[in-house]
């Protein structure tokens, strides 16, 4: 399927409009996924030619993201990964889990970003960072591309890695996305100490469901604790 291959226009335009010197390319992996960790990836890449068919991670076939991650390795200015695990996906919930990743892979790098460019629409990240949304940014921006195939690949290894004690739910195959034979797996054996097991998913499994794990939101833990969530009578 034809693309257009992704620029360096917003990089552009962020340094003209606000004399940003280095920018960050952030993009995340694993969101939707029951298992394993939320991954972040920053990268930078200065305003060099990328490397021929980058783009969106998403958009290529396996053995050409991992050929692709290869050489990118050596192509950017710099790239840093951070991550959240299950038990702080749990803990945190998904929109906190990923700022945390995504810090941890921005204070990785060996210069601080003056911007940052983050896929998506909704800027997870907040102040102090200098951000920049970009919907579809993976696809037009070459930065976000770059963190994109690099994020993909390194947490698809990651989830090999960990489905060798688990063969049962094939991680290698689905990196711990819901699949058919992950399903099974779940039915039969449980969440593994690599499940997010606050997620909606356990409600379907009554064998397991006494598993789950509730998070405590403030206002919750305020009940339990017999306050008054904040009103004063």
């Amino acid at each position: 399927m034809p693309y257009e291959p992704p620029t360096h226009s917003v990089e552009r335009s962020l340094r003209a409009t606000t004399g940003a010197k280095i920018v960050a390319g952030v993009d995340e992996v694993g969101r939707g996924a029951w298992a394993g960790p939320v991954s972040v990836c920053a990268a930078i890449t200065g305003l060099r030619r990328p490397p021929d068919g980058l783009t969106d991670s998403k958009l290529l076939t396996p053995k050409r993201r991992t050929e692709l991650c290869e050489v990118l390795g050596e192509w950017v200015t710099s790239c840093a990964l951070g991550h959240s695990s299950p038990e702080e996906i749990d803990e945190l919930g998904m929109t906190a889990a990923l700022r945390l990743a995504a810090v941890r892979a921005l204070e990785a790098l060996p210069v601080r970003p003056d911007a940052v460019i983050l896929d998506g629409k909704h800027d997870y990240l907040g102040m102090p960072w200098r951000v920049r949304t970009v919907i579809k940014g993976d696809q037009s921006c070459i930065a976000v591309a770059a963190a994109s195939v690099i994020a993909k690949v390194r947490r698809d290894a990651m989830m090999t890695e960990l489905g060798l004690a688990h063969a049962d739910f094939d991680f290698a195959a689905n990196a711990g996305y819901p699949s058919p034979t992950h399903r099974i797996a779940l039915e039969e054996y449980g969440p593994t100490p690599h499940h997010r097991v606050s997620w909606s998913y356990m409600d379907a499994l009554p064998r397991w469901r006494h598993l789950k794990k509730v998070r405590i939101t403030p206002e919750a833990a305020a009940l339990e604790a017999g306050g008054q969530l904040g009103f004063d009578f």
